[in-house]
């Protein structure tokens, strides 16, 4: 990519952040991770450049630095602003979780209100031990590290009592659920039965409640 061929992508982010405020959305995020063009630039591994877009840790980092600064001028200021990072590679040498708290630092100064903490996905090496909650551990880390900073963990979380866990204990601030949603869209629903806690049905399916102590199936 030329210099201008990375202005005029950074345009089009500040472009879609404005159409997503006008069409209504509360929040956007910028997806960072997974080998993805913004994540390209951040590792080392994948980001070959030699000129002020590569090389350095502050050099790899400007791009997506440059981005959200644009676009945090564009988007209100009340609304919030996730970014989600691959907090490893999973290959020596390549980004790591010290990364990613430095980078968490710099963008929270910059106006981003949540990490959203994945990991991988940018190199074939990457070895990746999956296991559920896997990447539970980078959330906290960053949490921890950068004070004031919002964090979400994400990867593998499936049960009521995991994502109890990981609130109640404090090892993030959100759980990021999506491919659970795809097995069982009430989750949320079932989730709160599980847990014995009261939410509201929505209200074109509040006639198919079996009424319980919490009012759930």
């Amino acid at each position: 990519m030329t210099i201008a061929d990375i202005e005029a992508v950074q345009q089009t982010f500040v472009d879609a952040a404005v159409r997503a405020d006008k069409a209504g959305f509360d929040v956007i995020e910028l997806h960072g991770a997974h080998g993805y063009l913004l994540f390209e630039f951040l590792s080392p591994l994948s980001n070959q450049r030699t000129d002020q877009y590569g090389g350095s840790f502050e050099n790899r980092i400007r791009f997506l630095v440059e981005i959200i600064r644009k676009v945090r001028q564009a988007w209100p200021q009340q609304k919030p602003l996730f970014v989600r990072i691959s907090a490893t590679d999973w290959v020596e040498g390549g980004w790591n979780l010290d990364d990613t708290v430095a980078l968490a630092k710099i963008i929270y100064a910059e106006g981003v209100d949540l990490i959203d903490c994945s990991t991988g996905g940018n190199d074939p090496r990457q070895n990746i031990p999956a296991a559920p909650g896997f990447q539970v551990p980078f959330a906290t880390a960053v949490k921890e590290q950068v004070p004031g900073i919002v964090t979400g963990a994400v990867g593998m979380i499936t049960h009521a009592s995991q994502v109890s866990d990981i609130i109640g204990e404090d090892k993030a601030d959100v759980v990021f659920v999506a491919r659970k949603f795809l097995r069982n869209p009430s989750f949320v629903l079932s989730t709160a039965h599980e847990l014995g806690v009261y939410i509201k049905w929505p209200n074109q399916y509040e006639r198919g409640q079996v009424k319980t102590k919490y009012s759930f199936f």
